[in-house]
């Protein structure tokens, strides 16, 4: 591994311009995990055998995410990862066609789990921008192209809400398609080009993955607390359409979609909390976002039947959210320079794990006990998030062996 640290060493930190260029190509590779969200009462609509399922596109979805972080996220530490990416984007962009062409509910089914699976080119870019740039900048840095995975979501779910209910759930998947091109444009343009000299075969590269597990206490810390937080805020975001279509809101996918819009004050927030990560240390911060989590959805047991409770829940679960993932993406970065792709794809396939099983349960736990349940799941998995950051001591990163 001494080549591939001499090699992040032989390139410049990466400024502004490319920076903001990677958040926005960040922004699009994500954003086609999130286009169902807001479309599922109308897919399901659209396909009878969805009736009361429709919650297993969002959960498929989230597994090939998952099953994508573990299989081509670690590519990026012993391959280019620009060229790993563009691949990715291209077998993306068939995925969304297998969606928009799906002629039953199995096709669309199996589609969704190969868009999930060929959507994690941002868990490439992060590491790889990351690994650039100098320790004094790392955490604004990641905070930055995080804001960038949070515009995806918002843009997403806004997007494919308007595009839903003027044209239908498979215009969405065709626009999706189209703005696979533009992503695809964009890191062939401007993402740097990082050659690897060399290393390991596929199959020690996996296998070093269940080692960087037992080795770094700070990983398994940040991927158990990243999982929690992540399936109480994929379970409220699973079931909102479904519960914004009853009584008292009956919204359409548009105005569903709109509540996307939540997320603009947790994106511009995410470059200062960058620069607290950096300032505060990650595991104050990580404890911080727990904390506004808890609140959240405290504010959603009470206030869900009200809009501005509703909207004020969300926004306090978009940033706690947000602190958690820019500080526990920070700390582990920073435990294992030469293994950052491994690290972070360690981290998302539990971040990602936890936003399936959020997803999974969203929807029935909404069906059996509406938005007291979906608030009552969140505060437990946000206070247990909490007491793990809580009695674990600070994290250090572990004696490092010869070769991961």
């Amino acid at each position: 591994m001494a080549q591939h640290t001499s090699t992040l060493q032989a390139q410049p930190a990466p400024g502004p311009a490319t920076v903001f260029s990677m958040a926005t190509a960040c922004a699009f590779a994500v954003a086609t995990i999130y286009y169902s969200q807001p479309l599922l009462p109308q897919m399901a609509a659209g396909l009878p055998a969805l009736a009361g399922h429709a919650g297993l596109i969002a959960t498929l979805t989230q597994v090939g995410y998952a099953l994508g972080l573990l299989l081509f996220v670690p590519l990026g530490d012993v391959r280019d990862p620009r060229r790993v990416v563009l691949g990715l984007v291209m077998l993306n962009l068939l995925a969304l066609l297998g969606c928009a062409a799906a002629p039953n509910a199995p096709a669309l089914l199996l589609a969704s789990a190969l868009v999930g699976a060929t959507a994690v080119s941002a868990q490439l870019i992060i590491p790889a921008l990351s690994g650039l740039a100098t320790p004094a900048q790392r955490g604004q840095v990641v905070g930055t192209l995080l804001s960038g995975l949070s515009a995806g979501l918002l843009f997403a779910r806004t997007l494919s809400g308007i595009v839903g209910e003027h044209w239908g759930w498979r215009a969405m998947y065709e626009l999706a398609a189209l703005l696979d091109l533009g992503l695809a444009a964009t890191v062939w343009r401007l993402m740097p080009a990082l050659p690897r000299a060399g290393g390991p075969s596929y199959g020690t590269l996996l296998a070093s993955l269940a080692r960087l597990w037992r080795t770094e206490p700070v990983l398994r810390l940040s991927a158990l607390t990243g999982l929690l937080l992540f399936a109480g805020f994929s379970a409220l975001w699973t079931a909102l359409a479904t519960l914004l279509a009853q009584a008292p809101y009956h919204y359409g996918p548009a105005r569903a979609g709109s509540f996307g819009l939540i997320g603009l004050a947790g994106l511009l927030a995410s470059p200062l909390i960058g620069r607290l990560a950096d300032r505060l240390g990650a595991q104050r911060l990580v404890l911080g976002g727990t904390a506004i989590v808890a609140l959240a959805f405290a504010l959603l047991y009470g206030g869900a039947t009200h809009l501005a409770g509703l909207v004020g829940a969300m926004l306090l679960l978009d940033l706690g959210n947000r602190a958690g993932l820019v500080a526990n993406q920070t700390r582990i970065y920073a435990a294992r320079p030469e293994a950052r792709s491994r690290m972070n794809t360690v981290f998302m396939t539990a971040y990602f794990t936890g936003g399936a099983t959020g997803a999974a349960l969203g929807g029935n736990v909404a069906q059996a006990a509406g938005w007291h349940g979906l608030a009552a799941l969140g505060v437990g998995l946000a206070l247990l998030a909490g007491a793990l950051n809580l009695w674990a001591p600070a994290a250090r990163p572990a004696p490092r062996p010869q070769c991961a």
